[in-house]
């Protein structure tokens, strides 16, 4: 919520199932945070590959934005 304050715009990746749940429900929170100012959280899903630990997984991109 701070970043996005901030800047407008924030992104996060999420490997799993789990980790996905959990950066959802933070932008859920962040997003009552920000709604006292008049903005709305707009989340954009989007794919990215990464290297962890020398192996190519593919991660969730949330792309968050204040509007």
């Amino acid at each position: 919520a701070g970043l996005v304050k901030e800047s407008n715009k924030a992104e996060m990746q999420a490997i799993g199932a789990g980790a996905l749940n959990q950066a959802i429900k933070g932008i859920a929170i962040a997003r009552g945070y920000v709604a006292p100012t008049g903005k709305n959280l707009i989340c954009t899903p989007a794919f990215s590959d990464i290297v962890l630990d020398g192996e190519e997984r593919t991660a969730i991109k949330l792309i968050v934005e204040a509007k």
